[in-house]
Formats: C-alpha cells, sequence, structure tokens
C-alpha cells in the first residue's frame, strides 16, 4: 500500500507538480520560446501588464467570456444530461444503441467537431444558413459577434455531453428500487420521484459531473480557436489568450509572442479554476450532507 502510494505521489509531482512549479518560474521571466535569445529575470512585470491599462479591457473582456462560457455551458450540459440519462435508464427499446449514439461526440477529435459545425454553420451554403434563409435571414454565424460566443457554447455540450450522461447512469443504476418501489406505494408521482429520490441519491454524480464541466470550460480554448480563430473578441476566452500569447502572439492586443507573459496568464487562470472549483466543491459537499 506504502509502495503503490510512493509511486501515485511520485507521478503526480514529475508530471503535475513539476510543470506547475515551471510555470510559476517563467512567469517571472521575459522568455519568448526563440533561440539564442537571452532569459531575464523580470519579477512581476509580466503580472502587472496583465493588469495594466493597456491589456484591461481585452483580459477582462477574455475572463467575462471564460466564466459565460463554463457557468451556461456546465448548467444546461448538467441539465440536458440527467434528463437523457433518465430516459436512457428505462427499459427502452433501443436503448443501448441510442446510449453508443449519445456518447458518440465524445471520442470526436476537436478538428474533426470543429470541421462538422463549420460546414453546418457556413452562411454560404450551410444547412443552417438553409434554415435561417426560408425566414430571409442571412446570419454569419460564428463570424456573428453577436451569435459566436453561443454556437461555441452549443458545440461544446454536444461535443461534452456524453461523459455526463455517462456519469448519471453509473449514479442511477447505483440507486436501490426499493426507494422508488416505497415512493410507488406512498403514491409518489414520476416528478416527485425524480425530486425527492432520484436527484437526493444522485449528488455525488452532480457534484463529479459540475466539477468536471467546470474545470473543463474554464480551461477549453481548442473549440473557440477551432471554429472563430485566436482574434475573434466574442470568443476570446482567457485559455486562448494563453494559447495566443504562447504560440503566435495576438492581433488583438497588439502583443508579440512571449512564454512569459502566457505562463503569467496561466497563473492567474489557474487561481480562476481554484477559487471557484473550491467555491463550488464545499457548496455541493454541504448539499450532499443536507441531502
Amino acid at each position: 500500500m506504502r509502495l503503490t502510494f510512493a509511486l501515485g505521489a511520485l507521478v503526480i509531482g514529475v508530471f503535475a507538480l513539476v510543470p506547475a512549479i515551471g510555470v510559476l518560474v517563467l512567469s517571472f521571466t521575459d522568455i519568448r520560446g526563440l533561440p539564442y535569445l537571452p532569459v531575464h529575470w523580470v519579477g512581476i512585470e509580466n503580472y502587472t501588464s496583465f493588469f495594466s491599462a493597456a491589456h484591461f479591457d481585452y483580459n477582462l473582456n477574455a475572463i467575462k467570456n471564460t466564466l459565460v462560457y463554463a457557468i451556461v455551458s456546465t448548467v444546461v450540459q448538467i441539465a440536458l444530461a440527467l434528463g437523457i440519462a433518465v430516459l436512457l435508464n428505462t427499459k427502452l427499446r433501443g436503448r443501448t444503441f441510442a446510449r453508443a449514439i449519445v456518447f458518440m461526440p465524445t471520442v470526436l477529435g476537436v478538428t474533426v467537431i470543429g470541421l462538422i459545425w463549420s460546414l453546418i454553420f457556413n452562411p454560404n451554403s450551410g444547412p443552417a444558413a438553409t434554415v435561417w434563409g426560408w425566414f430571409g435571414v442571412s446570419p454569419a454565424f460564428f463570424g456573428d459577434q453577436h451569435m459566436a460566443l453561443g454556437l461555441v457554447i452549443f458545440v461544446q455540450i454536444w461535443s461534452s455531453l456524453g461523459i455526463s450522461i455517462v456519469i448519471f447512469l453509473a449514479g442511477l443504476q447505483g440507486i436501490p428500487t426499493d426507494l422508488y418501489e416505497s415512493a410507488d406505494i406512498d403514491g409518489a408521482s414520476s416528478w416527485q420521484k425524480l425530486r425527492l429520490v432520484t436527484v437526493p441519491m444522485l449528488a455525488p454524480s452532480v457534484t463529479a459531473t459540475v466539477l468536471l464541466g467546470i474545470v473543463s470550460s474554464l480551461q477549453s480554448y481548442q473549440l473557440a480557436y477551432v471554429l472563430t480563430g485566436p482574434n475573434n473578441s466574442a470568443t476570446q476566452l482567457l485559455s486562448l489568450a494563453i494559447f495566443s500569447q504562447g504560440f503566435g502572439g495576438s492581433a488583438s492586443t497588439g502583443t508579440s509572442q512571449s512564454q512569459g507573459y502566457a505562463s503569467a496568464i496561466s497563473i492567474v487562470q489557474f487561481v480562476i479554476v481554484g477559487v471557484i472549483s473550491l467555491a463550488v466543491l464545499a457548496y455541493l459537499r454541504r448539499r450532499e450532507a443536507k441531502l
């Protein structure tokens, strides 16, 4: 047991703790990732630059979009996943096939998902454009500043819904049937059984799903990058800013490529993710205790 624990701690240290410390150290330097350029210790200059007036509007917009992206995608995903999981847990004909179909988007790569939905929402000849054309509307979809973030959130929910459904299905199958039989004897309706039996018994599954959804969406940038590009202000996320700064600069902020500044942004993101995750975990744990 001690050997297993030591090996697990070693793996976590090598693959998680060491890189995290490395990023923290880099955030205090001006490293740019180009060969033969000297690296200088700049202290908190990258952090002051992040909160400076020159970058404040851009970074505030990225934080706001990130929070909207995380909250909306997580809440909608949990609600849909719970409803679909309850439906697929019944004696439905062909439910095994339905489960496979629901989970299928999860195994697709981000590039494939981006290609599929870029074709569907192609403003010139996509199916969505055809449907909107019936009503005399010709939206730009991912190019529309008012629609882009909502569409990216929709694709995010579609692509990750299967994982939440699997977690809820596992939780549903662990609920004793005696509870439902007792509820039937007491004359409980389907809605009452869902609210008073299913949801309370699924509290640990809800906690796990919410945390996975929040952490994943707060750190996700791939879909926004593939669907709308790195410089669309409507879908600018904090994680996308890290990618842009670390691997190519950002035309939106006018700053050049800098791994040091990207590391500083990643530390800010780490703090935001940590605070939100711990707060949500504490709240959900208290709710579990009450239920």
